[in-house]
């Protein structure tokens, strides 16, 4: 996995929250997610679906690592039919799902997948991977070359149902691209000072007070703040 870009969306997001990123194997990746050990994981399909929430990323490219030598890189796609006389590598953490793997089998199975290129490197098979496996481990001395009709393999973001937090939100959201400003990411709210609050408490108070009674039978007169009662109008009383 390369999740560069979004480990630099999350830094411009959020810089007062690190986010720490671990390398684990497709076996190690779910483990450290039922144990706490990580939040969130970019892991191989199928997960666990009764303990795991999973977003399917994105299906993988097949491919078969070959010495630079090989036959098979004079051509670019190549079918399992073309490997039926090879002798295919099966490690124990192969991550594909073969009702038969295919090509002749090897004396044993390595252990792990680097072990299973360090015997390709050998000339003495091949080893059918997800092409970032055979970006990971690339060699000089080798190459690979697509497989058309080969199982694929699946990524998708994981993390344990039970422990969907706001942070884990924040994660998913990036992943799939939305803005930070996007009505569907979780809003955070706006800091506001003592005073405001204080201000905007007085303020609903005020709002809620009831208006005062009208005396019956008599309609108020407007009148402006300061101003005195205008005396009334008429004959002046003549005196004697």
């Amino acid at each position: 996995m390369t999740p560069a870009k979004w480990v630099k969306t999350w830094n411009e997001r959020l810089p007062d929250i690190p986010l720490a990123l671990v390398q684990l194997t497709a076996a190690q990746a779910p483990e450290a997610l039922r144990a706490g050990e990580a939040d969130a994981g970019l892991v191989r399909l199928p997960v666990d679906r009764s303990f795991f929430s999973a977003i399917p990323l994105y299906t993988e490219t097949t491919v078969v690592v070959v010495p630079k030598d090989h036959l098979i890189t004079a051509v670019e796609e190549v079918t399992l039919a073309d490997l039926a006389d090879e002798v295919v590598f099966h490690p124990l953490d192969d991550v594909f799902d073969w009702d038969g793997p295919p090509g002749e089998p090897a004396f044993e199975r390595p252990a792990t997948t680097p072990d299973a290129i360090e015997l390709v490197a050998a000339n003495v098979g091949v080893l059918i991977v997800p092409q970032s496996l055979a970006r990971l481990y690339h060699r000089k001395d080798l190459t690979y070359r697509t497989v058309t009709d080969a199982p694929q393999s699946s990524i998708a973001l994981s993390w344990p149902e039970e422990a969907t937090t706001d942070l884990v939100e924040d994660f998913i959201g990036i992943v799939r691209g939305r803005t930070a400003n996007s009505t569907r990411g979780r809003t955070r709210p706006a800091a506001t000072s003592a005073a405001d609050q204080k201000r905007k408490r007085s303020e609903d108070t005020g709002s809620r007070q009831k208006p005062p009674a009208k005396s019956a039978g008599r309609t108020p007169r407007a009148r402006t703040a300061g101003s005195k009662p205008t005396p009334k109008r008429g004959k002046p009383r003549r005196r004697s």
